[in-house]
């Protein structure tokens, strides 16, 4: 018996969704993450005025003082879907796993300076707070921003935030006790050097539009305090003081803060972009909101760096310049 086996080559009739097609092309096959993303909010079925809030609708772009003519203009460039970001975030969770069994292991925060430990107990360990109202913020960003390309990475930065809260903590544990996280959360409700950024962080969170929520959120207080605290102090001055291990265990908010950045800049420049009036709004949140958040990190800043505060502050805000003006927003 003779089999001829042949290879039939099948045309697809399409290669995506009808609404992808319309923005890409029908002759294109669309991306995991333009599939996950484009068109995926409700403008009709479930789109509604809630009885909370009868003056808009449930997906409302006047929420915001930034217009735009397509919202979907935003694109990550991570080109994060939940698929995707889950992928990412797992491997980055193997990683901080085996950073935190190596140093637990070897007892290296058992030998730890005492100067260098009391540092870090005093500068980090009440920025789960902040990492907390973070988590808070971008989940009101992601239920009131309009269009997923928008929304969606909020949602993903939300629980970055709640995961960041958690490591700290995890690292007050290894470094002390339970006491270690009452202190701190002590220092941030009553100590003076933490009120200013504890307002901030207050004051962040009743304001209402959801585009300056994101740049008081994740472009100003984020662009700042990463630079400030896991670059600068943990990163450059703790470890020159013996606090290696101490980076090891907060090597997450560093590769983090550096992926993340990439969006944070990416959102910026798509909105200067389409409007003069859209990039005047910005340079005045950016503006306002930077000057609040150097003046509230430097009671803080001065714990680790004393003498060499405003010079070291100075030059995170400096390249924080620098990067807005790379986003098409000069300060």
């Amino acid at each position: 018996m003779h089999i001829d086996l042949q290879t039939v080559s099948i045309k697809p009739l399409r290669h995506t969704f009808d609404n992808i097609a319309r923005r890409i092309g029908a002759d294109k096959p669309a991306t995991r993450y333009q599939e996950g993303t484009l068109d995926m909010q409700q403008t009709a079925n479930f789109h509604y005025r809630p009885t909370w809030d009868p003056d808009h609708d449930i997906y409302d772009a006047s929420r915001s003082a930034i217009k735009m003519a397509d919202w979907y203009a935003f694109k990550d460039p991570r080109q994060f879907y939940y698929g995707a970001y889950t992928l990412a975030r797992a491997k980055q969770q193997d990683t901080a796993e085996a950073n935190f069994d190596f140093v637990e292991s070897r007892g290296l925060a058992a030998n730890l300076p005492e100067s260098v430990r009391d540092t870090v107990l005093k500068v980090l360990i009440p920025l789960r707070h902040v990492a907390w109202g973070s988590n808070m913020n971008n989940a009101a960003i992601c239920a009131y921003g309009y269009g997923a390309g928008f929304s969606q990475p909020h949602i993903f930065h939300s629980m970055d935030q709640l995961g960041i809260a958690q490591y700290i903590t995890r690292v007050g544990l290894l470094l002390g006790s339970v006491e270690v996280l009452d202190d701190a959360k002590k220092s941030w409700v009553e100590d003076d050097t933490w009120q200013g950024l504890r307002r901030l962080v207050e004051d962040s969170m009743v304001v209402q539009d959801p585009f300056e929520l994101f740049v008081v959120q994740n472009v100003v207080l984020d662009g700042l305090l990463y630079p400030l605290v896991y670059e600068t102090i943990i990163d450059d001055v703790l470890s020159a003081q013996g606090g290696t291990s101490v980076a090891m265990l907060t090597q997450f908010m560093t590769d983090w803060f550096a992926e993340t950045k990439k969006w944070a800049d990416a959102t910026v420049k798509t909105a200067a972009a389409e409007s003069d009036e859209n990039k005047a709004i910005l340079t005045k949140w950016i503006t306002e909101w930077r000057d609040r958040a150097a003046a509230a990190l430097l009671p803080v800043a001065r714990i680790a760096l004393g003498d060499r505060t405003d010079e070291l502050v100075g030059e995170v805000v400096q390249q924080f310049n620098a990067r807005m003006a790379k986003a098409g927003v000069p300060l």
